[in-house]
């Protein structure tokens, strides 16, 4: 059986947009040109790799965040969700019919700054398995709550034995 998916933004779950009292992070190889990149908490690779799924980039960042990003938080390169052609409709975020597509029936939770009710309705509609849309707060990134919501997600999926 597949493992479930998580789908991962960049810009606001993992580079937080928050206040300037935010905490950064010492440099880490790699290119160094974005002015946001030391927001990036390295603690955050080791916490995602250890959730039971499988990590998929879903960014504007595309095949970048493998470059950038994934190298910063100890990550290996990671499957890409990379067609911006299912463009906002109706308030539907650009990415939720190709991570439709992606996941293709499989579960997956979705951590990002811009999940609309439209996304929530349009996945309940059209996504056969199960789905966690979860929010994150753009000004904070990923916090211990958001792991924890994912950690509990991810476990009640999980067969019991």
């Amino acid at each position: 059986m597949a493992r479930p998916l998580l789908f991962l933004d960049v810009d606001g779950p993992l580079i937080p947009f928050g206040a300037a009292d935010y905490p950064l992070f010492p440099p880490l190889p790699g290119p160094a040109d974005h002015p946001l990149l030391a927001r990036l908490d390295p603690a955050h690779g080791a916490r995602l790799a250890a959730l039971p799924c499988e990590l998929v980039w879903a960014t504007t960042w595309f095949t970048d965040a493998n470059d950038v990003i994934a190298p910063r938080l100890g990550l290996p390169p990671l499957p890409v969700v990379n067609d911006p052609a299912g463009s906002e409709i109706d308030s539907l975020h650009w990415k939720t019919r190709p991570l439709l597509t992606f996941a293709a029936g499989r579960p997956f939770a979705w951590a990002d700054d811009e999940i609309s009710p439209t996304d929530r309705t349009w996945v309940s509609t059209h996504h056969p398995g199960t789905a966690l849309l979860h929010r994150v707060d753009p000004h904070t990134g990923l916090t211990d709550a958001d792991f924890t919501t994912l950690t509990a997600w991810f476990a009640a999926l999980a067969p019991s034995s």
